[in-house]
């Protein structure tokens, strides 16, 4: 199969990007999206240019490392399935593709493919645990939760921390995946004695990185390979409201975000970050 790509290529964040063509002529409809940029990149090695930078792990659809733009669509068309996943037989022979990173401002371009995501790491950070100290571990029965209860909080956890849900956004809101992280918290019983303070504390880390507001239009869940439904924005807002109310006087958690990406060196705060 032949394919003709047109890949993002630019050299860091302060340095000017463009698209970059590139025709690659026996494409194996059995290989997923990364295998076919393992490919060109051995070529571009092979002629002594510099490859592709994109992010990959487990390329099982479970770390949530991979993930950019293909032809506009966030992980491309296959619904609920990472780039890693996606496999080859979901183009035509001749198609044109266009592979951009995430585009948001709190996903900061670090190379070509690779965008700086540790603005979710923050917002967990901040409040996406529980801190109540239990000594050695329970039972598994100990608490009981009803079933409906745990399937909630088990679909609410199956996000994978990709930032399809930001990318997808025209907010570039990181609602999805911030609600996820508290419902699937929040609805448990041992979730309870922070439910609030998370909430509060969560949601102005995800405003203090940046990230646009939520307005309901549903990109997120379309494009989210692990289909977290809208209801975890619901369940949030719920959170946030009673939280606002109930607590108005907490002092939340946040963390000041990092904006310097240097292999080697070391982080350096933005002094211009505001809240």
């Amino acid at each position: 199969m032949r394919l003709t790509l047109h890949v993002w290529r630019q050299q860091g964040p302060r340095t000017k990007g463009r698209l970059v063509r590139y025709q690659m002529d026996n494409v194996d409809h059995e290989m997923s999206m990364l295998e076919c940029l393992d490919v060109l990149n051995e070529e571009l090695i092979g002629k002594g240019d510099e490859p592709i930078a994109f992010e990959h792990d487990c390329r099982e659809g479970i770390c949530g490392s991979c993930g950019f733009m293909i032809n506009g669509v966030a992980h491309g068309p296959a619904r609920a399935t990472t780039v890693c996943q996606l496999t080859m037989r979901n183009f035509k022979d001749g198609d044109s593709l266009t592979i951009e990173p995430w585009r948001a401002s709190a996903f900061p371009l670090i190379k070509d493919l690779v965008v700086d995501r540790r603005s979710f790491d923050r917002i967990v950070a901040s409040g996406g645990y529980i801190s109540v100290s239990t000594g050695n571990a329970p039972d598994a029965n100990a608490i009981l939760v009803p079933k409906d209860i745990a399937d909630r909080a088990m679909d609410a956890a199956a996000c994978i921390g990709c930032g399809a849900c930001v990318a997808a956004c025209p907010n570039a809101s990181a609602a999805l995946f911030t609600g996820a992280k508290i419902s699937h918290l929040g609805v448990l019983p041992q979730g309870q004695p922070e439910r609030h303070l998370r909430a509060l504390s969560m949601v102005a880390q995800a405003n203090l990185e940046g990230f646009g507001g939520c307005t309901n239009i549903g990109e997120c869940t379309a494009v989210c390979p692990k289909e977290i439904p809208l209801e975890v924005i619901a369940r949030m807002n719920r959170d946030y409201i009673a939280a606002a109310l109930s607590q108005r006087d907490a002092e939340v958690n946040t963390i000041r975000p990092f904006t310097e990406w240097s292999t080697g060196s070391k982080l350096v705060n933005d002094p211009h970050a505001t809240s």
